[in-house]
């Protein structure tokens, strides 16, 4: 999930998951270790449980298979082989969707999967149906691990059928509630997008009004006022979900979440975006049509107020009628569950934003119109903000189609947007909550600056502006250097480290491959850095090479509870691993560095 991702779902939908989303991006420097206790503190998973793959459906013709993938891993579109065993049919056409594009400085621009990935395969059947699929595929973690090459056989069950017995894992169903902390994450954001959405220009005035409707004419005690208004907001809140759930069940019947990747979609989804911003700065009015919002409003005058069921009519038929200022970011809300196709998740994501927005429906109804806060301009502050919001989706959509470069563009002028919005061209004396408005606007004034300058020197990454003009001015011999003895064999790695004991040197074994990202970054940043070789020469240095991925190789993988590179192991002056001392994925430098320091002192 991307730390931009977070922030966009946080201004508008309230989604945490997409992000990772998405996240495409460099590959990051975590620190995989605490600071207490130098032993590793991330677990990477297994290869076949951060990648399941399952048939969901097996005809004469066509083949449907699905890879379900653990959150913060990816698997490469270009790695990606089929072939099927047993008979004489072939896979005349493999339909994959598009991916995530991410730009590798050392392998170019690649391809990759979050999520899940669904692949359609066009068979040609022969006189003998296939028995099993072949599937090969390669994956790695956003931490800084990278698996082997992996070989899968599922077995294919009769024409027809919808199960495999082979398979190491079945197709998620996309109907099921999601249940993991991201989903209460973003319920949790979408209540407090609720909330804001009510402090408006539009909807704030309406409040009281909306009260005494809900409550009618006569004086009630506020247990009855709390049940009235409850029944209020639960009638629209569950208009909302059922809306929701329709949304999702409607896009996930068309597989939009793999046809979001077009660019044709991409692209209008980003116009219709950037209209409802427009709608956000008071360009033009949206609002439903006469023919729907004119016959619910005469519902609504004719229910019974003062009476719960009367007040759940008006609430259900209320969410019909949404203000312009509810409009935008709901229409916003839902184009993200179409794209999802989670029914479940869109019913539980409308369901927490009609809450949020029924909470001071509530407290008015209890307390009085006392507690609602004045009018004045900073209303319009809170709506332009969910226009800036919708605006961040719509560049968001559009990275995935445009050159990076133009992207990052787009970035430094919406924050240049932002800066001249929180006033920072503004010359009038001020004081407290304004005074910090500025230093923000300035701020953003900066950031916009550096990604601009970013942009047109080549750069893409809006969290790293400068990022490529650091590396030139900085870059290294990134080459496979002779300052490992490089083997490819067990036999190899076990006949250096005899040496190294023979001589009483503590030795170092380091796992990679030519098609390991980290292992590149790790040479570069780690490995070539003066502090490290200087802590490295007392050391007996075995670099395996796995790029083959021989069977030895993974033999010695699985001996060593290792899934791939990039990887270290420690070993003392007699020969005995430090299992203390085991790095796996990328690591930070001073992390490399206490682990060797730790090493020479274990001597």
């Amino acid at each position: 999930m991307s730390l931009i991702r977070l922030l966009l779902i946080t201004l508008l939908l309230g989604n945490a998951a997409l992000a990772s989303a998405n996240t495409a991006g460099n590959t990051g420097l975590d620190n995989l270790f605490g600071s207490a206790n130098v032993g590793s503190t991330t677990e990477f998973l297994p290869v076949h449980q951060a990648f399941r793959a399952g048939i969901v459906e097996a005809e004469d013709e066509r083949i449907q298979l699905q890879f379900d993938i653990a959150p913060e891993y990816y698997l490469y579109r270009h790695r990606l082989k089929f072939e099927l065993l047993g008979g004489d049919g072939q896979i005349t056409q493999v339909k994959l969707p598009d991916g995530v594009d991410r730009t590798d400085e050392f392998f170019g621009d690649v391809e990759v999967y979050y999520n899940s990935l669904n692949v359609q395969l066009a068979v040609a059947p022969g006189s003998a149906p296939a028995s099993q699929l072949r599937v090969e595929y390669q994956g790695c973690a956003d931490a800084g691990l990278c698996y082997p090459p992996e070989i899968l056989l599922l077995d294919l069950p009769s024409a027809g059928g919808t199960s495999a017995s082979g398979s190491t894992g079945s197709a998620a169903d996309s109907t099921a509630p999601a249940n993991d902390s991201s989903l209460w994450l973003s319920l949790l954001l979408l209540f407090a997008a609720g909330l804001a959405l009510t402090f408006t220009p539009c909807v704030l005035p309406m409040v009281p009004i909306l009260t005494s409707m809900v409550l009618g004419r006569e004086n009630i005690d506020r247990p009855r006022a709390f049940a009235l208004s409850l029944s209020y907001v639960l009638g629209m809140a569950l208009t909302f979900a059922a809306v929701g759930a329709l949304i999702g069940l409607f896009g996930a019947a068309l597989n939009i979440q793999a046809r979001l990747q077009s660019p044709w979609v991409l692209g209008v989804f980003a116009v219709f975006f950037v209209v409802f911003a427009l709608a956000m700065f008071d360009v033009f009015n949206l609002r439903l049509p006469a023919f729907i919002r004119g016959p619910a409003e005469n519902l609504g005058n004719r229910a019974q107020g003062g009476s719960i069921p009367g007040a759940a009519v008006m609430g259900a038929l209320s969410s019909l009628v949404v203000s312009p200022c509810i409009s935008a970011p709901l229409a916003g809300a839902l184009i993200y569950i179409s794209a999802t196709g989670d029914a479940w998740g869109g019913a539980l994501r409308l369901f927490a934003l009609a809450i949020g927005m029924g909470v001071p429906l509530i407290l008015v109804a209890m307390f009085g119109k006392t507690l609602l806060p004045r009018s004045g301009p900073w209303l319009n502050q809170v709506k332009q903000a969910f226009g800036f919001g919708l605006l961040a989706v719509a560049i968001w959509l559009l990275e995935r189609i445009i050159p990076g470069p133009l992207s990052l563009a787009l970035w430094a002028a919406l924050a240049a947007g932002v800066a001249v919005q929180l006033g920072l061209f503004d010359r009038g004396p001020r004081s407290g909550i304004a005074r910090v408005a500025q230093a923000a606007a300035l701020l953003f004034a900066i950031y916009s600056a550096a990604a601009l300058f970013g942009a047109l020197a080549g750069n893409s990454d809006p969290l790293r502006p400068l990022h490529a003009l650091a590396n030139s001015s900085s870059a290294v011999n990134n080459s496979e250097t002779s300052y490992f003895t490089k083997v490819t064999t067990a036999e190899g790695v076990r006949q250096q480290l005899e040496q190294a004991r023979a001589a009483g040197r503590p030795a170092i074994v380091e796992l990679s491959a030519d098609w390991c990202i980290s292992c590149k970054v790790i040479e570069r940043e780690i490995i070539n850095h003066p502090s490290v070789r200087a802590g490295l020469d007392g050391f007996v240095r075995v670099q395996l090479d796995v790029t083959d991925n021989t069977a030895d190789q993974r033999a010695w993988l699985t001996e060593q509870q290792l899934f791939g590179p990039p990887a270290f192991l420690f070993l003392d002056s007699q020969g005995q691993e430090i299992p203390e001392l085991r790095i796996q994925g990328e690591v930070p430098r001073e992390t490399f560095i206490r682990y060797m320091n730790a090493a020479v002192e274990a001597g």
